[in-house]
């Protein structure tokens, strides 16, 4: 037993994501000596969220507290947790189980955030041990010691959170597909994930980074964040002509079945690659043409979320780059507010709600 309960902001409908999420009590995963309790001070708004609370890939498990970028400390551990200590500042993502298993064709090689075995999400999943996943848009969290990440002292709490799925969505791809010295890359869509996209890819020390969004209102914001062009896809005359061929390789942050793929392609240097890590509510992307692959050797692939190997050496490596996203502070209790104003499109760039009373 504790002396504090588990609450959050529930939804229990699909029109919960447009801001009729209701507090309440819910009872978290049953309690294994591998846990760790959270008490929660941060937690980023993800697109993910609101996708999942309008059942938007497939039906949810309401009620379903969201919430993935989850910064808080310590106030209980298991009796095997040797990670973690009370006290502990630590995050959480948006995995909270793998099989974990040497047999395992991904764990077994640190790549747990594949694994088909035993993958769990931090909310709207189902425990083996009894219980369901609930986010982090609550005052405590419950979390297994290996997906649970010790946040580094040089490194803020609200900015720390968003980097726990938004920064490792794009840092990863970025890393496996050599973004560096002499490489030229794009970002298409600058919000919460591309920002990230933007600012991480100039820390990896690509010669050339480029924001690509539809329109030309976040040129000055994007070229402050570090780019070095900007391409206005509903704005620019001409642009794929113009940037033909300059990019060796394009992380997609778009949730978009309407995106013009062969027109992105075609930025791209023969043998260059396409990273989708944006999911349509569908799963449904635009149709290539097959020439388009053929004539210029190009790779379309994609990228979830890193393991917890590289979701520990990213936050290690914002440290030692002065990687500071934009983010703006919102109080947990407008957390109903804040997530309208993600799906209209007013964060620049991540929402991370402060439970003020945790603090």
């Amino acid at each position: 037993m504790t002396d504090y309960k588990f609450e959050g902001w529930l939804g229990d409908k699909p029109e919960s994501a447009q801001g009729q999420m209701q507090w309440g009590e819910f009872e978290p995963k049953k309690w294994t000596e591998d846990d760790v309790d959270i008490k929660v001070t941060h937690c980023g708004i993800c697109g993910s969220d609101t996708h999942t609370l309008r059942s938007g890939w497939g039906p949810t498990n309401y009620p379903c507290c969201v919430g993935h970028e989850i910064v808080g400390t310590v106030v209980r551990v298991g009796k095997n947790v040797t990670q973690h200590k009370i006290g502990d500042r630590v995050g959480v993502g948006a995995q909270a189980r793998s099989c974990m298993q040497p047999a395992c064709p991904d764990c077994s090689v640190g790549q747990e955030s594949y694994c088909k075995r035993g993958h769990l999400s931090t909310y709207n999943s189902v425990f083996p041990e009894g219980g369901k996943s609930y986010g982090g848009y609550a005052d405590y969290h419950r979390a297994h010691q290996h997906f649970t990440f010790k946040i580094p002292d040089g490194l803020k709490s609200e900015y720390a959170a968003p980097m726990l799925c938004a920064g490792i969505t794009v840092y990863s791809p970025l890393k496996h597909h050599g973004c560096g010295p002499g490489k030229s890359v794009g970002i298409v869509g600058v919000g919460g994930l591309g920002h990230f996209g933007v600012l991480l890819a100039k820390a990896l020390g690509a010669d050339k980074v480029v924001g690509i969004s539809r329109k030309n209102e976040k040129r000055a914001e994007v070229l402050k964040l570090g780019a070095d062009d900007y391409i206005a896809t509903a704005d620019d005359l001409d642009w794929t002509k113009k940037h033909a061929q300059s990019l060796d390789l394009i992380v997609s942050t778009v949730s978009s079945s309407n995106m013009p793929m062969t027109d992105y392609l075609s930025l791209l240097k023969t043998g260059g690659t396409l990273v989708q890590v944006g999911a349509p509510d569908n799963g449904e992307l635009p149709p290539i043409n097959a020439f388009t692959l053929i004539a210029n050797a190009v790779k379309v692939t994609g990228s979830a979320i890193g393991p917890p190997s590289e979701i520990k050496e990213m936050l290690e490596f914002a440290v030692e780059k002065s990687v500071v996203p934009w983010i703006e502070k919102r109080p947990l209790t407008e957390a109903n507010q804040a997530i309208v104003d993600v799906e209209e499109g007013k964060a620049r760039y991540r929402y991370v709600l402060v439970n003020e009373k945790n603090l």
